[in-house]
């Protein structure tokens, strides 16, 4: 081949000034930044618009139904005196973390995984020497439900798990703390299907806490009912 046409070809592509290795590295980077934010962004996106329209079964039932059954029962005369559900508080006492340590973290992951949402560790406020219990030593393990979630775990606390306790009769209708509040207790977290029980260790006991804007409890009692809650008295 001639030097002509060696000179006709131009430089290589990667060579010279606008060719700079260290350049390219550079725009490469940058561009890679791009894409990430730019996938990030369609993530975030995602997971807000999956589903606009999606509204918790329960929490559509509140709108559509119970809430002016209410009305009518108790001659409320604003929409605003309705009562309703504040939020769901789950309480795993693990006592037997005082002597073994993973207890609370398979405390922890089981709650976390029949709430949905990360639950937090509970500490000792103070020291009890008859249960070998110093203080901040972790002893259980809770979670906070609100909003969708706390629609979402009602309604598998109700269809799902509850048809799966052993002897079920009902729920305690008297437990109510005389402002509105609900509590009820659970022998065997395994319950709900979101537990393994191939997997499971430890089988334990659970509190449910729900709190209302009811002022009384025959208000509150008749907000749950309208959630289909199986009180037996």
């Amino acid at each position: 081949m001639s030097d002509k046409g060696q000179k006709g070809k131009g430089p290589a592509k990667g060579s010279g000034p606008k060719g700079d290795p260290r350049e390219a590295a550079k725009a490469e980077k940058k561009a890679a930044k791009r894409e990430n934010k730019s996938a990030g962004t369609q993530v975030a996106v995602g997971e807000t618009a999956h589903d606009p329209n999606y509204v918790p079964r329960f929490k559509q039932r509140y709108n559509d139904v119970i809430r002016a059954e209410l009305m009518k029962q108790f001659g409320y005369t604003n929409i605003m005196q309705v009562p309703r559900i504040n939020k769901v508080v789950l309480n795993i006492g693990a006592g037997e973390a005082a002597s073994d340590s993973k207890k609370i973290q398979q405390a922890q992951n089981d709650l976390t995984a029949i709430a949905g949402q990360k639950a937090v560790v509970t500490r000792a406020k103070k020291a009890i020497a008859t249960f070998k219990i110093r203080k901040d030593l972790p002893i259980g393990v809770k979670v906070t439900l609100r909003k969708d979630r706390m629609y979402e775990f009602l309604d598998r606390l109700i269809t799902t798990a509850m048809p799966r306790i052993r002897d079920f009769r009902g729920l305690n209708g008297k437990s109510f703390d005389g402002r509105g509040n609900y509590a009820l207790g659970l022998k065997e977290h395994m319950v709900f299907v979101e537990i393994d029980y191939d997997k499971t260790e430890t089988v334990w006991g659970m509190d449910i806490i729900i709190n209302t804007s009811a002022k009384t409890d025959e208000e509150a009692k008749a907000l749950l009912k309208g959630f289909q809650f199986p009180f037996m008295n």
